[in-house]
Parts: structure tokens; C-alpha cells; sequence
């Protein structure tokens, strides 16, 4: 599978980051498979903020879960991050990333590029 990340670079404060992964050699409800999104903000460590399984079912960090939101485009083969409300530290790269269920613990407690296939990353600034 390949993903690439689309997006905006840059956000203002307050407003919605929207990013898109597009997914080829591989189908989103590939059984067994949840498509995630990771990020890595300036010489900090990965942040997993959450994935949507193969299902349709969707799960969220605590830590972003009150203001993110994963979706699915089927027909595209595509997922999207909208991340609500971004605040300066949201300054990052974003990550979309297929890994498979057994990984998904791993990927919460401590994400690694090791884990499951990964797109290259877009870089997303957010300021006024």
C-alpha cells in the first residue's frame, strides 16, 4: 500500500486543519487493517491521535478526542483529519499511516514509523 498526505501548510488559529490521505494499492475496508493519524510537532515525539478501522468504526486519543474527527471516502479510497480549534502547538507533521490490528496497541502507547506502512508526512503550520 502507498499513502500520500494533502493538505493545507498553513492554518490560522481557530480554524479547522483538514487533511486528506490517499490510499492506492490497498483498500480502505481491508479486513483487519486501521488507517491512522499520527503526528510529530518540532522535536517532540510521534502523537497518535487516532484511526478508523476497516469497519467504519472510529477511535480517538483522549488526549485530541474532543476536538478531532477521522472520516472516510469509500469511493476514493481516501481518509480525512479535521483537527477543530488548532492552536499554535498544532504546528506539526502530519502522518497517515495503515497498520494492522495486533499493531494498534503499539501505535497507541508509542508510535513508531517501524509500525505498519506510513505516507511521507505533510507539514502544517498553524499561525496568523
Amino acid at each position: 500500500a502507498q499513502l500520500q498526505e494533502s493538505g493545507p501548510g498553513l492554518v490560522k488559529p481557530s480554524q479547522t486543519l483538514s487533511l486528506t490521505c490517499a490510499v492506492s494499492g490497498d483498500s480502505i475496508t481491508s479486513p483487519g487493517y486501521y488507517w491512522s493519524w499520527i503526528r510529530q510537532p518540532p522535536g517532540e515525539d510521534l502523537e497518535w491521535l487516532g484511526y478508523i478501522a476497516y469497519s467504519g468504526s472510529v477511535y480517538y486519543s483522549p488526549v485530541f478526542s474532543s476536538r478531532v474527527s477521522i472520516s472516510r471516502d469509500t469511493s476514493k479510497n481516501q481518509f480525512t483529519l479535521r483537527l477543530f480549534a488548532v492552536t499554535p502547538e498544532g504546528t506539526a507533521v502530519y502522518y497517515c499511516a495503515r497498520v494492522h490490528v495486533d499493531q494498534t496497541p503499539s501505535l497507541r502507547s508509542h508510535a513508531s514509523k517501524t509500525t505498519g506502512r506510513w505516507g511521507q508526512g505533510t507539514q502544517v503550520t498553524v499561525s496568523s
